[in-house]
């Protein structure tokens, strides 16, 4: 076991024992890929219901139904910050597994209770407690993944993952339009319970075994991530590169219906046909930024690619379709969704740059408090949209977000390829 930041390899023997046996299609990959279908299912629900279930709630002001809304999202958001750490701490310290199928159950049985809720603070709660247990899926699935695959194949793996995952945002728009909002809470939970019978097909990381094994190597510490430069610095830089996404999807995809009426669109446009379109353009860029980070053997090259076609689709979105109908605005909500398809290559990354005994710590903190930066996005565009306009507001939020972005792949160090097992000092 090494302890430089990125070590030369070990030899092919010794590596072979811990990781690179199994294939692009073992248990792990596929529980994974599942896991991550029902995880976004639940976290883009809410998205999706909004405007139904605020009403079935009994509140029907234009300026409550987004008021509440961003409420409600702040709140799975809280959530999902609060889960992060936990999830992290506990998958470096109890194992990949257990935050795995622990984080499946917390959110699939919150997701059945939403289902009953009477109030807005029911909801407010249960969004909170939702959120914990969405925090934990993704990341402790990347890190499994990336570490039960060789180095030449993980960026497959988690491309699969992601692919597969964020297609649950359009079974989540079908059952909401299908179903109601409420049957749509119990089919997610269900199909969470339903997903806990593979666990027995799945086996813990051998890297992570042999650390665990291990007397005197601290697993799972989050403060050390704040004592050296060095390590706190590559950490701020994995965070601010996921930003961009959540800007696009919490606040321009998730007020669509507001941002409709600000660029005069000729006709009505719902928050879940956005997302739907979005997301379906989220599954073909996860795929290609995975796959080109494969092929040009550069995670950091293909991140800042899909940056700058982001920023190009922004503009479109804000200043290119006013007046348009609103076939042209899911359009660019599709194409938007593409450009914002770094999803899965950004957790990737945040893997790769941690050795194995914070790995899972930062692979599940970073993209939780990339969707937690919604928190602070939602009254920064607030205070934005009052002082300059709904949509120049927008512009200058997505702007600071993209730049800083860019900046943080430019300086990150490429981590295409390295060998992931060490562990950091």
């Amino acid at each position: 076991m090494q302890t430089s930041a990125f070590p030369t390899p070990p030899p092919a023997p010794k590596a072979a024992s811990r990781s690179g046996g199994a294939g692009l299609f073992s248990a792990a990959v596929i529980v994974a890929a599942l896991g991550y279908f029902v995880d976004i299912y639940d976290l883009i629900l809410f998205s999706i219901v909004r405007v139904e279930s605020l009403k079935g709630l009994g509140i029907t002001d234009a300026a409550q139904l987004t008021s509440q809304g961003l409420f409600l999202i702040n709140m799975q958001m809280g959530g999902m910050l609060l889960g992060g750490i936990l999830w992290g701490i506990l998958g470096d310290k109890r194992g990949r597994l257990s935050v795995l199928f622990g984080s499946i159950l917390i959110y699939s049985l919150a997701n059945i209770a939403n289902g009953f809720v009477q109030t807005v603070e029911q909801y407010a709660w249960l969004r909170l407690i939702a959120g914990v247990g969405l925090a934990g899926e993704l990341g402790a699935g990347i890190t499994l993944v990336s570490e039960s695959l060789s180095k030449e194949k993980r960026g497959y793996g988690t491309m699969i993952v992601a692919t597969v995952g964020v297609s649950g945002a359009m079974l989540a728009y079908w059952v909401g339009q299908q179903l109601g909002w409420r049957n749509a809470y119990f089919v997610g939970g269900a199909l969470g319970l339903a997903l806990l019978v593979l666990r027995v097909s799945v086996v813990e990381s051998g890297m992570f075994r042999e650390v665990a094994a291990q007397a005197g190597v601290a697993r799972g510490n989050f403060l050390s991530l704040f004592t050296s430069p060095r390590r706190l610095g590559k950490y701020l830089r994995v965070l601010l590169i996921g930003v961009p996404l959540w800007f696009v999807v919490g606040i321009l995809i998730t007020l669509a219906p507001e941002f409709g009426r600000a660029l005069k669109l000729t006709g009505e446009v719902t928050a879940g046909l956005a997302v739907f379109w979005a997301y379906f353009g989220l599954v073909f860029g996860d795929f290609a930024s995975g796959a080109l980070s494969q092929l040009w053997r550069s995670r950091n090259r293909a991140l800042q690619v899909f940056l700058g076609f982001c920023g190009l689709m922004v503009g479109v979105y804000l200043f290119g379709i006013q007046g348009a109908t609103p076939k042209t605005f899911y359009a660019v909500c599709f194409v938007l969704g593409l450009s914002v398809g770094f999803w899965a290559l950004f957790v990737t990354v945040a893997a790769e740059q941690f050795g194995t005994n914070l790995r899972a710590t930062v692979a599940t903190t970073a993209p939780n408090f990339a969707r937690g930066a919604v928190v602070g996005l939602v009254p920064a565009f607030k205070y934005l949209s009052g002082a300059l306009g709904f949509v120049p507001g927008a512009a200058v939020l997505g702007a600071l977000t993209l730049v800083v972005a860019f900046w943080a792949v430019r300086t990150l160090p490429e981590s295409y390829g390295h060998d992931l097992d060490y562990v950091e000092e």
